[in-house]
Order: C-alpha cells, then sequence, then structure tokens
C-alpha cells in the first residue's frame, strides 16, 4: 500500500482548535480513501491518546465488548481529538438514546451492531439526524455544539456523523446490497467473528462460504458508493483487506495488540 492509497497521516495539530471532527471523516470516505484505526475496549483515555498519536486515522471506542460505559467516550473524544483523530463510537444498540448521548459527547461516527434489515437500518440512521431530516434531541449544551456556542450543526442540511452498519448476520447479508442504498449509511462494516459463526464456518476466514460474504459485501459497498469495512487481527490482514476493496479497516485493540506484544516479548525472552 502506498501512503497516498492509506490516506494522509494529520501534521499533528487538531484540526480546528478543537476536538470535533466536522464531518471530514465522512467526506475522506466519499472521496474513495483507505482508512485505517483501531478499537479501544479498555476503557481509558491514554490508550486513545496512544492509538492517535501512533497515526490512527480514527478511533474506534467499543461499548458493545468494551469495559467502559459512556465517560469512556467523553474522555477518548479530547484524547484523540488533542491529536486531530476523530472517534468513531460501537454503541450498545441501535436505541435513539445511546446515539444521541454519544453524538452529544462530539463522536463524529456511530457503528450499530447486530441490524439485519434495511428498515432498521434506517431507522438508527435517523437518530444520527437533526430534525426535520431524523429524530435526534435537539440541545446545544453539549460538546457537538460547543457549548452553546455553535448551533450551526443544528441546521446543516448534510450529515456530519459516519453511520456505520454492522453486516454478521444471515439477514444483513442477505439484504447487503439494500442496506448499503440508504442515505446516511456510509460504510458496511463486517463482524468476522459474528459472520463466520452464522455462516457454520467458525473461525475460518480463508473458508470459501467466509470469503464469498466479504466479495458480497464489498460488491454492494462499491455498487452504491460507500466503504467496506471489516476488523483485522494485524497489519498483514489489514493489508490483505484493503487489496480485496475494503476502505475502512480496524487493527486489532488496544487490548489484543498490548497482549500480542508481551506474550511475543515474553516468548522471545524465554526461548
Amino acid at each position: 500500500m502506498s501512503g497516498s492509497a492509506v490516506g494522509r497521516k494529520r501534521d499533528g495539530g487538531p484540526r480546528d482548535g478543537g476536538p470535533l471532527d466536522g464531518g471530514e471523516l465522512r467526506r475522506r470516505l466519499a472521496a474513495g480513501e483507505v482508512t485505517v484505526g483501531t478499537f479501544v475496549g479498555m476503557a481509558s483515555a491514554t490508550a486513545v491518546e496512544v492509538c492517535a498519536a501512533a497515526g490512527a486515522d480514527w478511533v474506534l471506542i467499543d461499548l458493545e465488548h468494551g469495559s467502559g460505559g459512556e465517560d469512556a467516550v467523553r474522555d477518548g473524544v479530547l484524547a484523540a481529538g488533542s491529536y486531530g483523530v476523530p472517534t468513531i463510537v460501537r454503541v450498545e444498540s441501535g436505541e435513539r438514546i445511546r446515539i444521541g448521548r454519544v453524538l452529544d459527547q462530539g463522536a463524529a461516527g456511530i457503528m450499530v451492531p447486530r441490524l439485519n434489515t434495511v428498515e432498521e437500518a434506517g431507522q438508527t440512521v435517523s437518530h444520527m439526524l437533526y430534525p426535520p431530516y431524523g429524530d435526534r434531541g435537539v440541545a446545544t449544551y453539549n460538546r457537538s455544539c460547543r457549548w452553546g456556542m455553535d448551533r450551526a450543526p443544528l441546521s446543516a442540511d448534510q450529515q456530519s456523523t459516519v453511520g456505520i452498519i454492522q453486516i454478521e448476520t444471515l439477514d444483513a447479508l442477505e439484504h447487503v446490497e439494500e442496506i448499503a442504498a440508504q442515505d446516511g449509511v456510509d460504510v458496511l462494516f463486517v463482524g468476522p467473528m459474528d459472520m463466520s459463526f452464522a455462516l457454520g464456518v467458525p473461525m475460518q476466514l480463508e473458508s470459501n462460504p467466509f470469503q464469498e460474504a466479504l466479495q458480497r459485501v464489498v460488491a454492494a459497498a462499491q455498487l452504491h458508493n460507500k466503504a467496506a469495512g471489516i476488523l483485522a487481527v494485524d497489519g498483514m490482514a489489514a493489508a490483505k483487506y484493503v487489496r480485496q476493496g475494503f476502505r475502512f479497516v480496524a487493527i486489532g485493540s488496544d487490548s489484543t495488540i498490548m497482549a500480542a506484544a508481551f506474550r511475543d516479548a515474553f516468548d522471545t525472552v524465554r526461548n
């Protein structure tokens, strides 16, 4: 992968003197860029900062499987934003209140697990938008409106939030083309473990059924000018996924990368 193919590396300063993304990540994806990030599940703002400082295009705080709650978002957005890196949040579910609270904290994007139908995807996206385009709660005393000093987001006619729908069930895979066609859905994100179990080939990521599912997701995303995303175990796996057409690629998580690094270091000494 060339540097241009993987996206631009920032020069170190926050974009506009604050932690808010302002739709930049969504514009990069719409322009066809490849972006690479990682999951953070340890509920540590320091872990978020380390990932941002290491060169991530985005950092995803995981509230579905991670060990923290919404407080991790409050501090994580600031930690990543100090390096000019946007924060994505995987919410526990697609409920309106879950999405709204995270967006009010300044998240640049929302990932939603376990959606199966076009209707569910459309409803979820509507929770990311202020009226009349959606049903997000209207308030200004939050980070997303700069504590009342910037009301422009309330009347914007263009969504700035990156909408990420996970494709990890057979129903979602069956409807993937229709889900990709939805306005406000920017990324179709494959959950490899869940998808492999759903396909009856648990953890067999090189199996024909799993690889065929990946091809279908990539094709659906490309057909509708959206990005296909996936979680990779390491950098080599991520590079392979990029060659397959994925443009929103997560490399492991804070805990898995740390565990693997320590395990390898300990094994090297002992052997």
